[in-house]
């Protein structure tokens, strides 16, 4: 039976550039979370009969959100909702799943790398029919909705059990569970040379991988473990858990220092490898090497053409803005072309669908490629271990011959977490306010040579995207970005992002500190960031 339940619109259901993200205490209020999904199907048009995807990292409110889902998708008129066992489906897995079964889009029940638990996040997220996050004229739309919605439709009937495999009939509508890992694994086994990467674990390569208790424990074993060989307990943290063992599950150095501390220890493994809550962030180790996500994008790129799935080569390179410019010299070796665009996975998408790009990457530890339409931790470290295997070099190693052979961009994320949105909000507006001023005046990082608003045009579709960061460029090729990011659940967080491009035939060997500390000073001169903040330092450094 359906019923027809009467609400009242919340104000605070704009979706980001990573859908909805609040605290769990705020999903939990009644009607909330069924109001933002009925706001996503009211905004949705021609889905009747079709199929949706449904999964989640595992995080608290996970079942129980999935549940309104279902009951929700039912009353609404799709004919099929393919759900993880579980509940659980990696970003990326849910990717593939959407676009392997040729649904309609899917809901994945995720707030990625931030904390879990009855005190911490929750998000809902929908993805359209190429697997990868809704564009802006959608989520627009679902925010407009969100805002006068007035009832929403839900089948009242006992929740489905998503735990055993198999059919079950929800109304009109067929619950399918699936196994959340293995079409994901046959795709990876596809992509990569799993028999020379097997061999060299075989041959006494040790590995790390760090699921955070996230929800890459399951894929990380099955592959790592069940099909590359890797000695049990390569896993670390393999079970997903509802508050991520009430650790934080972002795969950086300060929330990763176990795993950094193992691969710096003289009995270092050879290599060692984390990702996030929701499987699409990654982290590199080598040993006595960490690898940036800006450099690891550029030699993941530069050496692609080594695993199976991209041995016919790259149509292009696409990076975020804030990302550091070392693609860009890879992209210039390799004669193709390399697009910069606004954060957010969806401007990647649209470059991917045109086969405009093979592989994209962001400074905030996602890279990926045309397989799925979401950045893929595990892709990334596979692609590592697939490059270690042919090349048979170190990470050390690997990354030494890089620089030697492209220079090298030393880089540097800056984040200070928890401001106040006016404060935040106040500090970008004086900046803009300055920006025609800037130009060739000096500070502690040098000459400025120009400064802007950085404004994207989709080539794909035309559509412009304004200010999406305010850059500043010295006349020697370095720079200092900053931007308020979007992903946390209080306050603003503002990310300075700096960076120093040396050349092959400069010093290489520099401490990333040291390198940057001229510009660290320039920022703090240009920004004023402990007047406005009051923040003598930023709370997180990558």
């Amino acid at each position: 039976m359906i019923q027809t339940v009467t609400t009242t619109p919340f104000s605070d259901q704009k979706p980001g550039t990573s859908g909805l993200r609040k605290k769990v205490r705020v999903f939990a209020q009644p009607h909330y979370a069924e109001n933002f999904i009925q706001s996503v199907f009211d905004s949705l048009e021609g889905f009747e009969g079709d199929t949706l995807v449904v999964g989640g990292d595992g995080r608290y409110l996970n079942r129980e959100v999935i549940q309104s889902v279902l009951k929700m998708a039912a009353a609404n008129g799709f004919g099929r909702v393919l759900v993880g066992q579980g509940g659980i489906l990696s970003t990326p897995a849910a990717s593939h799943l959407i676009r392997s079964s040729g649904a309609f889009g899917g809901l994945i029940l995720s707030a990625s790398h931030n904390p879990g638990g009855p005190d911490e996040d929750f998000g809902i997220k929908y993805n359209i029919g190429n697997g990868g996050p809704a564009p802006e004229k959608v989520t627009d739309a679902i925010a407009a909705r969100s805002l006068v919605i007035d009832h929403y439709t839900i089948v009242d009937a006992a929740d489905v059990d998503i735990d055993s495999p198999g059919t079950r009939q929800l109304g009109d509508m067929v619950v399918e569970v699936v196994d959340p890992v293995a079409a994901y694994a046959d795709l990876m086994e596809s992509l990569f040379d799993f028999g020379t990467i097997g061999a060299m674990i075989a041959g006494g390569f040790t590995l790390a991988f760090d699921s955070m208790s996230a929800v890459t424990g399951p894929y990380a074993t099955e592959i790592f473990e069940r099909r590359l060989g890797a000695p049990s307990g390569t896993v670390m943290n393999g079970t997903p858990l509802p508050d991520f063992g009430h650790h934080h599950p972002d795969p950086n150095l300060v929330h990763a220092k176990d795993l950094y501390d193992r691969l710096m220890a003289a009995d270092a493994p050879d290599f060692g490898a984390a990702s996030d809550g929701d499987g699409d962030r990654n982290l590199i180790i080598g040993r006595h090497c960490y690898v940036t996500p800006s450099d690891s994008l550029a030699v993941l790129a530069a050496n692609a053409h080594l695993a199976p799935g991209y041995a016919g080569g790259l149509k292009g390179i696409a990076r975020s803005m804030p990302t550091s410019g070392a693609a860009d010299h890879v992209a210039e070796k390799l004669g193709i072309p390399l697009y910069e665009t606004p954060t957010g996975w969806k401007f990647f998408g649209n470059l991917l669908d045109a086969g405009m790009a093979t592989i994209c990457g962001e400074e905030s530890a996602g890279t990926g490629s045309d397989h799925v339409r979401e950045k893929d931790g595990i892709w990334a470290v596979l692609l590592w271990l697939n490059i270690l295997a042919a090349r048979k070099q170190s990470v050390a190693a690997i990354m030494a011959d890089h620089w030697a052979t492209y220079g090298r961009n030393y880089y540097a994320r800056h984040d200070y977490e928890a401001i106040a949105k006016d404060k935040a909000d106040a500090l970008m507006a004086a900046l803009r306010d300055k920006l025609n001023a800037l130009p060739g005046t000096s500070n502690s990082g040098g000459t400025i040579g120009s400064a802007d608003d950085f404004a994207y045009s989709d080539p794909t579709d035309q559509s412009v995207s304004r200010h999406q960061g305010i850059r500043i460029l010295f006349d020697d090729g370095s720079r200092v970005v900053f931007r308020l990011s979007g992903t946390g659940t209080e306050g603003a967080t503002l990310r300075v992002y700096i960076e120093r491009y040396v050349g092959p035939d400069g010093n290489l060997a520099m401490e990333t500190a040291d390198a940057l500390a001229p510009l660290i000073a320039a920022a703090q001169e240009i920004a004023d960031i402990r007047g406005f903040t009051g923040m003598d330092s930023p709370s997180v450094i990558t």
